[in-house]
């Protein structure tokens, strides 16, 4: 078996599919509902940016207009539930963790969804949430995946080694080196999971409506910065 022939293959497959099915997609009518993609760097505080987003922005919704949730693991949850495998499996498969001859080899005794099965559903979870509006997309490629999509804003939030690594040292009481060992690791695997599934990188800024540096921006005015930048970008739907 030519793992390395097959991993080309399997990413070539997605990203072909995937602006295949752009394509040849009918036109859709004008989406009304809003939706906002989290687009970050390890250490840069999005979990605590998307629970404080979805406060500031329920406070302006009319009533019976729908709740505002955050989706990150819960994406690859409802994929695999939508597949009928264990919803448990969402703790081990994630965008950072997965290795190609790991997915191999589970498949083969099926213990798990390879990423050729996994993608294409997962995609259409992603863009099913955000035209269903209402919905705070973290990372797996949402930015990507929704790009054609009236309705969405794109964040990115992004931050200096040394302050990442601050961050997640404090928030995983990990040593220093740890810490610096384990953000290192996680950019290296989620900028390997974009260019294998999307053949895309992040750090292209006509991708994102926003920036955020959080070196500089404390993580409430960074929710203030966003909810503003997001409702008059809604306003405008």
């Amino acid at each position: 078996m030519n793992v390395g022939s097959l991993m080309e293959k399997s990413g070539a497959y997605l990203v072909s599919e995937r602006r295949r099915r752009e394509q040849n997609a009918p036109e859709r009518p004008r989406l009304t509902k809003p939706s906002l993609t989290i687009s970050r760097q390890i250490g840069t505080g999005a979990p605590e940016i998307a629970r404080g987003l979805v406060t500031v922005l329920q406070q302006t919704e009319e009533p019976g207009s729908g709740r505002w949730e955050v989706f990150d693991r819960q994406l690859v949850e409802k994929t695999l539930l939508q597949q009928n495998w264990p919803k448990k499996l969402a703790e081990t498969i994630t965008e950072e963790k997965r290795f190609f001859i790991d997915e191999v080899m589970d498949d083969l005794f099926s213990l798990r969804p390879p990423s050729w099965e996994l993608m294409p559903q997962l995609i259409e979870t992603v863009r099913h949430l955000a035209m269903t509006g209402h919905a705070i997309l973290v990372g797996h490629g949402a930015t990507i995946v929704t790009a054609n999509l009236p309705n969405v804003y794109h964040v990115r939030l992004t931050g200096s080694l040394p302050r990442r690594i601050e961050r997640i040292q404090n928030v995983r009481g990990l040593t220093r080196d740890e810490a610096a060992k384990f953000v290192k690791l996680q950019d290296h695997r989620r900028e390997k999971y974009l260019k294998a599934h999307f053949d895309a990188r992040l750090d292209n800024e006509l991708l994102y409506d926003l920036t955020i540096n959080t070196d500089r921006i404390p993580d409430a005015d960074a929710v203030s910065i966003i909810a503003e930048g997001a409702r008059r970008f809604f306003s405008m739907l």
